[in-house]
C-alpha cells in the first residue's frame, strides 16, 4: 500500500479542552476516505494539524511522505484543501481568483489559462467569470472556492464540510467534481457529518468522537458490526391500525409522515404478514422496501448515542 495521507499519534489541546487525543490512521493513494463525527468531535482540528495549519502538541502528519510541519511548502504543494467556510477573494472576478491561486502554486500564465477555462467550464461558470465573487451566491462561491484548490491538480485534496448549506444543485456538481478528480488518480479526505454523504462516497471511514478515533474502516463492515436488525418501509393507501404488526417478529414501529418504519429481525416473515392484513383489510402498499443495519445506527452507537 502507498501512503498518502499519515496521521500518527496525533494530539491537540485547547486550554482545558482535549480536542484530539493520540489519533492515528493511514489514507492509501488513490483512496476516497471520509472523517465523520458530530460536531465539537475533532475533525477540523485533526485536518488542520495533517494540513499544516496548527502544529499538533504530539505526534506527526506526513502529506505523500512530507512532513507539513518540517517542510510546509513542499507539503501544500501536493495538496488542496476546501475548508467549510470559503476563502476566496470576493472583490475579485472568479477567473482572477483562479489565476492568483495558480501563482501561489508556481503555475506559469500559460498553464493558469489553460486550468482555469477548464475549471470554469467544469464548474457551470461560464460567462459569469468575468463577474466579482461578491455578486456569486454561496453554492457558486463555493465553486470557485472548490477551483482554486484543484487548480494544480493535487494529489491530495481535503475537503472539510464542503457542501454544507448548499442547494441540492451545487451539491451534486461538488460531488461531481471531486469524484472526477478521484478517478484522476487524486486521494480526496472529506470530512462531514453527513454520513449519507460519506455512505455514498467513501471506500473506508474513520469515526472520531470527543477527539478519539473509535472506529475506522469500510462503511459496510461497520454497518455490519452491530446486530443485524433490518428495517421495512412501507407506505399504506387508507387507514391502517399499526397495532395489528406488533408481533414477536416486529420490535418497533416509527412512523414519518406517509410510511411506517418496521424493525424486525425476521423480515420475510413480517412483509408476508404485512401483505396477508392489508389485502384482509382491503387496503393498497403504495410502497415497500428492506434496509439492513444502516452506517448511521453504527454512527449513532460508536458515538454514545446521543448526538
Amino acid at each position: 500500500m502507498i501512503t498518502a495521507v499519515e496521521a500518527s499519534g496525533l494530539s491537540k489541546t485547547f486550554g482545558n479542552v482535549k480536542a484530539v487525543r493520540n489519533v492515528s490512521f493511514e489514507v492509501e493513494k488513490g483512496e476516497f476516505f471520509g472523517f465523520l463525527g458530530p460536531n465539537g468531535a475533532g475533525k477540523t482540528t485533526t485536518i488542520r494539524m495533517l494540513t499544516g495549519l496548527i502544529t499538533p502538541d504530539s505526534g506527526k502528519a506526513l502529506i505523500d511522505g512530507i512532513d507539513p510541519q518540517k517542510d510546509p511548502i513542499h507539503a501544500k504543494m501536493k495538496m488542496g484543501v476546501i475548508p467549510e467556510f470559503g476563502n476566496v477573494y470576493v472583490d475579485l472576478t472568479a477567473k482572477e481568483n483562479l489565476h492568483l491561486a495558480g501563482k501561489f502554486y508556481g503555475m506559469s500564465k500559460k498553464e493558469r489559462e489553460e486550468r482555469a477555462s477548464e475549471i470554469l467550464h467544469m464548474m457551470e461558470l461560464k460567462g459569469r467569470e468575468n463577474d466579482a465573487v461578491r455578486n456569486f451566491s454561496k453554492g457558486m462561491k463555493q465553486r470557485v472556492n472548490i477551483g482554486c484548490a484543484i487548480i494544480h491538480e493535487p494529489p491530495v485534496l481535503f475537503l472539510d464540510e464542503p457542501t454544507s448549506g448548499l442547494d441540492v444543485q451545487s451539491k451534486r456538481l461538488v460531488v461531481r467534481i471531486v469524484t472526477k478528480m478521484k478517478e484522476k488518480g487524486s486521494t480526496i479526505f472529506l470530512t462531514t457529518h453527513n454520513i449519507q454523504e460519506a455512505n455514498e462516497l467513501c471506500e473506508r471511514v474513520g469515526i472520531i468522537h470527543k477527539g478519539d478515533l473509535v472506529a475506522i474502516d469500510r462503511p459496510e463492515k461497520l454497518r455490519n458490526t452491530f446486530d443485524k436488525t433490518q428495517s421495512i418501509e412501507v407506505s399504506i393507501e387508507g387507514e391502517f391500525d399499526v397495532d395489528m404488526l406488533h408481533n414477536d417478529h416486529v420490535n418497533k414501529i416509527e412512523r414519518s409522515g406517509d410510511k411506517l418504519t418496521l424493525f424486525t429481525d425476521h423480515p420475510d416473515i413480517t412483509v408476508k404478514r404485512l401483505v396477508k392484513l392489508t389485502d384482509e383489510e382491503d387496503l393498497k402498499i403504495l410502497s415497500l422496501r428492506t434496509q439492513g443495519p444502516s452506517l448511521e445506527e453504527a454512527f449513532v452507537r460508536l458515538t454514545g448515542g446521543n448526538e
